[in-house]
């Protein structure tokens, strides 16, 4: 599949790098208090995208990150994809003011996708990516909110099908039992929307271990994965698999 993209990931929380183990905020894991020399370092790789997180806005609202995000877009040639805390219009104005080039709208999306949908329209499809996080439940994939807190009862592919009827390009999403567990990623759940819903530019994420995985994905259809914990880790070197996937 060409056009395939490498997303390495910095989710930020209190000024600090850190994961959280299947999003629960209580098993977090440090890696630095330096999100821009990380940034640094994978744009230093090759990276052309940064996907950033400001896990206490996903929680509490307010996104924090504007001035990491424009340090990062003045001193790095990368593209960033960045969420966390979306409320409103004038939260994504701001976002893509300090330099945003798609903001993740994840919680918003699915408590509110008429306003979403909406905006598609007025910011336009390649400026969002819509982050939908879901866990299986009972046989049903259903998708909480404010940082995996909260249940919603929606289920991921009624969702998905009526974003994708609405003109959505970019998706993202993440089976959250995988998240930081260096499981592999949920290559059939990615297969079943890529069948379901082709026209969608899905990024698989969580749970990627190597470059195994990331061909695994590319291979399922996917447009692009989102890396973390593993490569935080130095479990595969991220200019090998950037040379990788960029020859296929």
């Amino acid at each position: 599949m060409s056009g395939f993209t490498l997303y390495p990931a910095i989710d930020v929380r209190a000024g600090r790098v850190v994961r959280l183990r299947q999003g629960d905020y209580a098993q977090e894991t440090l890696y630095g208090d330096d999100p821009r020399a990380v940034a640094q370092r994978y744009a230093d790789a090759g990276a052309g995208w940064l996907h950033l997180v400001d896990l206490d806005a996903a929680r509490e609202g307010g996104y924090t990150l504007a001035p990491l995000l424009a340090q990062v877009k003045a001193t790095t040639t990368l593209r960033v994809q960045s969420g966390g805390g979306v409320r409103s219009a004038d939260d994504m104005q701001r976002m893509l003011d300090a330099g945003a080039d798609r903001v993740v709208l994840g919680s918003l999306a699915v408590r509110a996708p008429e306003t979403v949908m909406a905006w598609l329209q007025t910011f336009g499809v390649e400026r969002i990516t819509v982050a939908l996080d879901a866990r299986c439940v009972d046989g049903r994939w259903l998708l909480p909110t404010e940082g995996w807190t909260n249940a919603s009862g929606i289920e991921l592919e009624h969702l998905l099908a009526r974003y994708s009827d609405a003109g959505l390009r970019h998706v993202l999403c993440t089976d959250i039992d995988r998240d930081g567990m260096l499981a592999g990623p949920n290559v059939a759940l990615y297969r079943d929307i890529v069948a379901l819903l082709p026209d969608l530019q899905l990024q698989a994420s969580g749970g990627v271990r190597d470059i195994g995985d990331i061909e695994a994905a590319r291979e399922a259809g996917c447009a692009g994965a989102v890396l973390g914990r593993a490569l935080l880790e130095g479990r595969f070197d991220l200019a090998q698999a950037l040379r990788e996937e960029l020859a296929c």
